[in-house]
């Protein structure tokens, strides 16, 4: 009887009945990755571990941290299952068990990162950041480079110019899903790549651009400055100008000829600038959650000008993009009250 009542309790314990949380293989984790677009994927181990790479589109959340759960709480809605991992499965089965404590549900990566790679599962290096909108639905932004960006929403893949190489070559074929929209600034190298779109694109993408770049690919929705659309499950667009106005810099980006925009999701206001210096419009931005500027003369802004540009525009969150070498090291001093974010966006 003790010995049938161990394995019993051995069993028990393997598919976390206790806390609630389940405990997948790599084949299940990834089926559940796969099938079900709401999930929220967190990677629990140090920033070091996730920066060497990650499950693609995993948000990190270090388990060490003193305010482990309040960042959990603050990223996370326990409207929809958390699946975590983490080295080995240990530190992921202890967080699982911390979410399920507060009204999370939980799925727990057997064999952890070490699992999932011996078995030829694809891995990431780009960031991804997560955030929640008014009604505490979860959005993920993941960080390609330079100017490109996924945003995923209530199962829906937004592009923001994608492009391929860069020194950090992307295969969208096989990194990302099939987008639900492209967004293309204008047509300039490293923001307009037909071979990115066309791997992107499926029957019903949405893709819209300046009037340009719509030229150059004989087709998509042409949005001017200051025009508007409604995107797939009801996102606002706005086209907000991006240009130059220092002298000598003109030529680069030259007035009403390139798009910024503004997306609004459930409340949540992103402002992705495109191109452009610490131009007037700025100010009239309003409620802006996440802005990405760009710093880097002489075609974008200087640091002094995107000090002013924040300021101008009040965002919550501030993620400098297409930065190349400049040093920003003194933005966070110089922004007081905006929560400024180094990712790797170079």
């Amino acid at each position: 009887m003790n010995c049938f009542i161990m394995s019993f309790l051995s069993l028990f314990g393997l598919f976390g009945c206790q806390s609630g949380q389940a405990n997948l293989n790599a084949d299940e984790f990834e089926n559940m990755l796969s099938k079900d677009a709401t999930v929220q994927l967190v990677d629990v181990r140090t920033p070091e571990e996730y920066a060497a790479g990650h499950l693609r589109g995993a948000v990190n959340i270090d388990w060490y941290a003193d305010d482990f759960l309040e960042t959990a709480k603050a990223k996370l809605t326990p409207e929809h299952p958390v699946l975590v991992y983490c080295r080995s499965g240990k530190r992921s089965a202890a967080a699982a068990a911390k979410l399920e404590g507060i009204g999370f549900k939980t799925y727990n990566l057997l064999g952890g990162y070490m699992g999932w790679t011996e078995a030829g599962k694809p891995v990431s290096v780009y960031e991804v950041e997560a955030f929640k909108t008014s009604i505490g639905e979860p959005l993920t932004i993941t960080l390609v480079k330079h100017a490109s960006l996924e945003i995923r929403y209530k199962g829906l893949s937004i592009q923001i110019d994608p492009v391929s190489g860069l020194g950090k070559p992307t295969d969208y074929n096989t990194e990302f899903p099939k987008a639900d929209v492209i967004l293309v600034t204008h047509e300039h190298g490293d923001h307009f790549d037909k071979e990115a779109i066309g791997a992107l694109q499926k029957d019903d993408t949405q893709l819209v651009t300046n009037a340009r770049c719509a030229e150059m690919l004989g087709c998509g929705k042409t949005l001017a400055n200051g025009e508007s659309a409604v995107l797939p499950g009801g996102i606002g667009l706005d086209a907000v100008p991006a240009y130059n106005i220092t002298e000598g810099h003109l030529q680069f980006h030259p007035k009403g000829r390139d798009n910024g925009y503004v997306l609004t999701l459930d409340g949540f206001r992103i402002y992705i600038a495109g191109d452009t210096e610490d131009i007037p419009e700025m100010s009239e931005l309003r409620d802006i959650d996440l802005a990405f500027l760009p710093v880097n003369q002489p075609y974008t802004m200087t640091v002094d000008q995107c000090v002013r540009a924040a300021k101008a525009i009040g965002p919550k969150v501030l993620i400098p993009y297409h930065f190349s070498k400049t040093d920003l090291s003194s933005l966070p001093a110089l922004l007081p009250g905006i929560d400024v974010r180094f990712r790797q966006m170079q």
